[in-house]
């Protein structure tokens, strides 16, 4: 008993240290930032330098059998193929963000993000959705009303953020790989484009990699910054209850709005209302999620 509770509470360190990761990670790009590294850049050498890490976590969790499964899959490999160019458009809509100032909409859209998941699983998986998780939704779309006129536009970098990642936790539903072989499929996937940019930029005198020591150091911790937060999860995830993870996944936007707000970031009264529907629509969300539990392990 004491060692469950043991490997409990250690998942639970593994997901809240995961998702830290996740939402501290817009100090590194204002780093690079800093640095003049512009977003296509800085999302080149993260694919880059994420497949070398990605290889060395498939070795280290002895996947290479499942990686060779998966590789001679046609079906498997089109799906990766799909999910590769969705994480990817996704990297590069989140450092567009944090680098034109607009953090706070990138926390927006993560906190969007697993209501919006809520309504894919039920669109396209015919999951149940309670009343909570209505309420929760249309509180989220309120939130993204008031966020519009907030901005005087639809912020489209949110919804962007959130779609992007929606799809991708989609089609890796329907993916028969695990999570160590399917990021290293899909940084492969994403290393030759971003290898043949990242080389023209070198070639041209416009890449920043070998400038000087600082910003060669934070261009190649772009790999860990990739890898270990998805390592963590998936070591969480085997040990904890969903509903854990739930509550723990709203660490990342939250620290992001935090990191949006420190940096100077306006944010205006309205904006305020927006995030306080967000904020609700996302209690009420884990509320749901963690009532639900509750009744299951009674019935149990």
């Amino acid at each position: 008993m004491t060692e469950v509770k043991d490997e409990s509470r250690a998942a639970v360190i593994a997901g809240a240290a995961c998702y830290t990761l996740w939402g501290m990670l817009p100090l590194w790009m204002y780093a690079l930032k800093h640095a003049g590294v512009g977003p296509m850049e800085i999302t080149a050498q993260r694919a880059v330098w994420a497949v070398i890490w990605a290889a060395l976590l498939v070795v280290v969790a002895r996947k290479l059998p499942e990686l060779r499964q998966v590789v001679r899959n046609p079906k498997t490999m089109g799906l990766l193929l799909l999910s590769a160019l969705l994480i990817g458009a996704n990297w590069l809509i989140y450092v567009i963000a944090v680098n034109s100032g607009r953090t706070l909409e990138a926390s927006l859209g993560y906190y969007i993000n697993p209501l919006m998941n809520m309504a894919a699983g039920a669109l396209f998986f015919r999951e149940r959705i309670d009343r909570f998780g209505f309420v929760a939704i249309g509180l989220a779309a309120v939130g993204v009303a008031v966020q519009t006129v907030a901005v005087g536009h639809p912020p489209l970098l949110s919804i962007g953020l959130a779609l992007t990642f929606c799809a991708y936790g989609l089609i890796r539903k329907l993916v028969a790989a695990d999570a160590q072989t399917g990021l290293f499929v899909e940084a492969a996937v994403l290393t030759l484009p971003a290898l043949v940019y990242v080389i023209w930029l070198q070639n041209e005198g416009l890449g920043h990699f070998g400038q000087d020591g600082s910003t060669t150091l934070l261009l190649l911790v772009a790999g860990p910054l990739t890898v270990a937060p998805l390592a963590l999860f998936a070591w969480a995830a085997r040990r904890m209850p969903l509903v854990w993870l739930g509550f723990l996944q709203f660490i990342a936007p939250t620290l992001q709005f935090l990191v949006g707000v420190w940096s100077g970031e306006a944010f205006t009264a309205l904006k305020a209302v927006a995030f306080a529907f967000i904020w609700i629509g996302a209690g009420v969300f884990a509320f749901g999620a963690w009532r639900r539990t509750r009744r299951a392990a009674v019935a149990a």
